[in-house]
């Protein structure tokens, strides 16, 4: 008779994972990040409990209002802000919130003050909503400069100075992936236990992948050397074509790239001279999990994590992802000097 597998006992939980890593790092750890990453975790729960049953409750029609962005706002992208930054002013580990939806920053009162600075797409993709298609939060975190008490200034920073960064996808199941400058670990939320737990150790961007995802219904904007470079996947002189995948959640595309390989790409184009991709919430925390998973980061010009904010809603171009294929797009760009006016 065969054996019956016995579950394994040694569970390691997100909570458990942060702390030991903070362990690690000795008497520099003061233990703020890990009850920063737990009150994120918990915000987490709550959103993905209500994607769950927006329909259910009626959260899915739209709230009656834009955000800064000048998009329509879903009532779920509202509740959706307002649990986030509930959650992160109580944890009273924070100095400064970053909204995607809120015109301007948040600086948090000195009674609940703390020294990290959060920046966050509270839900990423939410057109996406009423199809059941997967969407997101996405976050990155700073630690406010020294001798600062948490100012504007603290954000408006390179992204190559976070301290950490992730997103949390939600869909069949939830999963946060998370970098604290060491790597790229993801976690799967267990709903019986109430925690999330690693499944996903270590991960590491494939150095080439066989997948593209480009929003194509605006190639007509595209400038050279994004439809050059797309003409070589697609009609390759050696090798099989690479498959399309774009599903327009930022969080699942990036999500399957960091998974399988391949590139995701959001160009500055003629139409969109700066590109769409918000960079303090989006561009940022993205490049940080790409670099760290071993792919690059561009926007076809530099580096992003190199690029100095001078707003908090500033957009810049995204193509992220292997190594190989990413190397492949700015080979192109180098042909073309001035792709953005090009």
């Amino acid at each position: 008779m065969a054996s019956e597998e016995v579950p394994s006992t040694n569970i390691i939980t997100l909570t458990r994972h942060v702390l030991s890593d903070q362990l690690r790092l000795g008497s520099a750890a003061t233990g703020d990040l890990s009850l920063l990453l737990t009150a994120i975790s918990f915000t987490s729960k709550f959103i993905a409990t209500n994607v769950r049953k927006a329909r259910l409750i009626n959260l899915v029609g739209l709230a009656g209002e834009t955000n800064v962005q000048g998009e329509e706002q879903k009532k779920l992208d509202v509740l959706s802000n307002d649990i986030m930054i509930n959650s992160l002013r109580a944890s009273g580990k924070t100095a400064v919130l970053v909204s995607e939806e809120l015109e301007e920053a948040i600086i948090i009162d000195d009674l609940h003050k703390g020294k990290y600075c959060v920046v966050f797409d509270p839900l990423d993709g939410s057109s996406n909503i009423d199809a059941g298609v997967n969407i997101g939060t996405i976050f990155g975190i700073y630690k406010i400069r020294d001798g600062s008490a948490g100012t504007i200034k603290d954000v408006l920073r390179p992204g190559s100075e976070m301290v950490a960064a992730g997103y949390i996808m939600y869909g069949s199941s939830a999963n946060l992936v998370l970098t604290t400058g060491e790597g790229v670990n993801g976690y799967t939320l267990d709903a019986a236990l109430g925690e999330y737990i690693l499944t996903h150790p270590n991960i590491q961007i494939p150095p080439r992948g066989k997948i593209y995802s480009f929003n194509e219904g605006n190639s007509m904007y595209f400038h050279p050397p994004v439809h050059n470079y797309l003409k070589s996947i697609k009609y390759p002189t050696r090798g099989a074509p690479y498959s399309a995948r774009y599903i327009g959640s930022m969080v699942a595309d990036v999500h399957r790239t960091l998974l399988y390989g391949g590139i995701f790409g959001y160009p500055d184009d003629k139409k969109s001279k700066t590109g769409k991709l918000r960079l303090l919430y989006e561009a940022f925390p993205m490049a940080f999990l790409t670099e760290q998973a071993g792919g690059i980061a561009t926007t076809g010009a530099g580096r992003i994590l190199d690029i100095l904010p001078t707003t908090i809603h500033e957009r810049c171009p995204v193509f992220l992802g292997s190594r190989d294929d990413v190397s492949d797009l700015l080979k192109f760009y180098k042909e073309v000097p001035t792709n953005s006016t090009a």
